[in-house]
């Protein structure tokens, strides 16, 4: 009864908390207001934010801080994002969410994407659409939704670009990017591109591990880490009229990573009675991906109807990644485990088909669809030692073995818009079966799973007279686990310290409700109100035994999640040379589930803000200040990450207007290292760890735009979007 209470005592806290929103903002507008019929658009200098019945659109052209900042530093701005302590970006408090460029799902982006968005310069990016209600068009995978990522494409005939050079110290790099596009006749092509080094030098790690029970014991582990890196990635598209009624288009995207580590550690465990144990961990590592998407589309219009539209797709897909691992033991006391080697290969290759079908009908546009996408994935990993210490490491059977996994996903879909003088609607239902096999080679040890979902969307917006609107829906999303969460290759780089994954995962399903209320003018605001909550979450789990001393984190069909969320982004035009944001949020989680042999059950409060201003001087100089606040964050029913401060300043410059600008960004100026602090707790153990990161950082960039077009060019409406799956 207590936590039923409880419950109902912050449902009704958040509720206050939206309609207290809600109130500033309209009080803020009253004198603001504009009209709009078919949508909402929030403005601020320019036409920053755009509310749709499913999504919000974040024009970064529009932001003049796109042109000093990282894609991956932007996030914090844009309406229902935040980016943690630990760089994961967040939709709606939720790190698993679906990532789309340019409307298609890539490997690309399934990648590191931390370090990614961090090499990508945000002024070669049009607009991200965050899509909080997707439709059934959507495969249904993403509990907290879709985030798409346009790049630039100016879609006018001639030729287009921006080319961005950038450098980043202490810790990071050079890095470089563009974005370009071409129009002759009927031919259209665009591509983007980029590529970046990081050096982060050698910071400090620890780890702290305390155990009750028979045998308390305290593990003490202190180190230094350095490592370096460098990727590339492309992405193309080209596309053809062969005339007014046939359109033939095609995709190529491509990105690659190499990089290194290294990495040593003292050691020590104390026991009661016990002679203690010590010894070093020398680390090195290594690790080296490859990824290729290519498609292919053929768009069929109507003389009849220009909008009825038939689509054929196909697209494949080749993800390669490996990783090796050597480990050195130095000075052991009390202490026989021989040094040794890791070495996991990992392949995903994927063929998707699909049909899609677009039918206009005055105000109801109707849409339907057909897909199959046929993975096969496969992982072999090896596990070597060098018990004759001469470093002569050999196979070992009993911890090596070839793992497989293939997976199809037959789906179809029924979507329904229709659009009123004020009103839109948008439903459908979304049909899914899925059939999953996974194999060992040096064992009879199998997984098999079947299983069918049928998956409703529904969103409604009106748009009010002045200028507001009024958004809100229910959708269901699933979570099918992916290769990282699936595959049972035990990374053992720590010897107290083992994780795995668990072919016997099965799907998460979430019920999502949600409301927003767009305010528009000089103040221009979103305020939106979210609650969630799924059963089975698939979370990591760690516990303790004490017959060997190791700590192993795997993924379990455990826990229960529920989230009572609000948030709030406005924009104000102050002067027209003096601009302010907020972008925040406020969630209160409900998490409980078994680990390490007890019932865990706890709630968490958790809020982010980030505030930034800006002033333009004379003569083209405009500088930026920004402050983010971001509060403790859950890692499962286990454990937390610490929270955290940090700020900003930039100075921006056109050196020639709207070709050449310079920028140059100090982040955290008097915090040289940040500790970033996971603490995990079991029923027998818990434990502490932190790492060093480096927190002051300084960004120099120079963004130059080239070109002129004329005319448009033709795109497909529809493509795959292979966006299902979750690692």
């Amino acid at each position: 009864m207590q936590i039923i209470s409880t419950k109902i005592r912050n449902i009704i806290i958040a509720a206050l908390l939206f309609c207290t929103f809600a109130s500033s903002a309209q009080q803020l507008n009253k004198q603001d207001s504009v009209r709009r019929l078919k949508e909402v658009e929030v403005t601020a200098r320019k036409t920053l934010v755009k509310q749709k019945p499913d999504r919000i659109i974040y024009n970064l052209q529009a932001d003049p801080e796109s042109r000093s900042n990282s894609v991956l530093t932007m996030m914090n701005k844009i309406p229902y994002l935040s980016v943690d302590g630990s760089d994961r970006v967040l939709l709606k408090g939720n790190s698993n969410f679906k990532l789309l460029l340019n409307g298609k799902a890539t490997g690309v982006l399934q990648n590191n994407l931390s370090d990614l968005l961090k090499s990508i310069p945000a002024s070669t990016i049009q607009h991200i659409e965050v899509i909080t209600i997707p439709s059934s068009k959507y495969d249904a995978e993403g509990l907290a939704g879709i985030i798409n990522i346009i790049t630039i494409k100016k879609t006018e005939n001639g030729y287009n670009g921006t080319a961005n050079i950038n450098e980043q110290f202490p810790a990071g790099g050079p890095g470089a990017g563009g974005a370009f596009t071409l129009r002759q006749g009927k031919l259209g092509i665009s591509a983007f591109g980029g590529a970046n080094l990081r050096d982060i030098p050698e910071t400090s790690t620890s780890t702290i591990r305390t155990t009750a029970g028979i045998l308390p014991s305290m593990l003490t582990q202190e180190g230094y880490t350095k490592s370096n890196s460098k990727g590339g990635y492309f992405g193309s598209e080209m596309s053809y009229e062969l005339d007014s009624l046939n359109l033939i288009s095609a995709q190529f995207n491509f990105y690659g990573s190499n990089s290194t580590d290294h990495g040593r550690q003292q050691v020590n465990l104390d026991q009661p009675g016990n002679e203690m144990q010590q010894y070093q961990l020398s680390n090195t590592g290594a690790g080296k991906g490859r990824v290729t998407d290519i498609s292919l589309n053929y768009q069929i219009g109507f003389n009849a109807e220009k909008n009825r539209l038939l689509t054929f797709s196909y697209q494949y897909s080749n993800n390669k990644k490996d990783q090796f691992n050597q480990v050195l033991v130095l000075d052991p006391v009390n202490f026989l485990l021989p040094d040794y080697q890791q070495n996991n290969q990992e392949q995903a290759r994927e063929q998707t088909v699909q049909v899609d079908y677009v039918q206009p009908l005055r105000k109801l546009n109707i849409e339907g669809g057909i897909k199959g996408i046929f993975r096969n994935q496969n992982s072999n990993f090896k596990w070597l030692t060098d018990a004759t210490m001469r470093q002569q490491f050999e196979l070992r059977p009993d911890q090596s073995d070839l793992f497989t996994y293939t997976q199809k996903v037959f789906s179809a879909y029924n979507s329904y818009a229709l659009s009123l003088k004020s009103w839109s609607f948008q439903g459908g239902l979304r049909v899914e079966q899925t059939v999953i096999d996974a194999d060992f080679l040096s064992s009879s040890s199998k997984a098999s799973q079947n299983y069918f979902r049928l998956i409703p969307s529904l969103s409604a917006n009106i748009n009010f007279a002045s200028g507001n609107s009024l958004n809100f829906g229910f959708t269901q999303r699933i979570k099918r686990p992916g290769i990282n969460r699936l595959n049972p290759f035990v990374n053992r780089i720590n010897p107290n310290f083992e994780s795995a994954g668990n072919p016997d995962l099965k799907p998460v399903l979430v019920n999502d409700m949600q409301a927003g209320y767009t305010f528009s003018g000089k103040t221009a605001a979103t305020v939106g109100f979210d609650y969630s909550y799924l059963r089975n979450a698939d979370l990591a789990v760690s516990s303790f035994d004490p017959l060997t001393g190791i700590t192993r984190t795997t993924y379990r069909n455990t826990g229960r999640i529920d989230g009572l969320s609000s948030f709030v982004n406005i924009n104000r035009s102050f002067t027209k040379r003096w601009n302010a944001s907020l972008n925040g949020s406020i969630i209160y989680f409900w998490i409980a589930g078994e680990a390490d042999g007890a019932y865990v059950e706890k709630e968490l409060f958790t809020y982010s803000v980030n505030l930034s201003t800006g002033y333009d001087f004379k003569k083209s100089w405009r500088a930026n200040g920004s402050l983010t606040i971001r509060s403790r964050n859950p890692t499962g029913f286990q454990g937390t990450t610490n929270g955290m401060v940090s700020s900003s300043l930039s100075l921006y410059k056109d050196l020639i207007k709207d070709k050449i600008s310079v920028s140059a960004v100090a982040s955290n100026l008097f915090v040289k290292y940040r500790n970033a602090k996971t603490i995990i707790a079991g029923a027998a153990f818990s434990q502490i760890n932190s790492a060093q990161n480096y927190f002051n950082s300084y960004r120099f960039s120079l963004n130059y735009n080239f070109g002129a077009l004329k005319g448009k060019i033709k795109k497909n409406k529809r493509a795959i979007d292979n966006n299902d799956l979750s690692n």
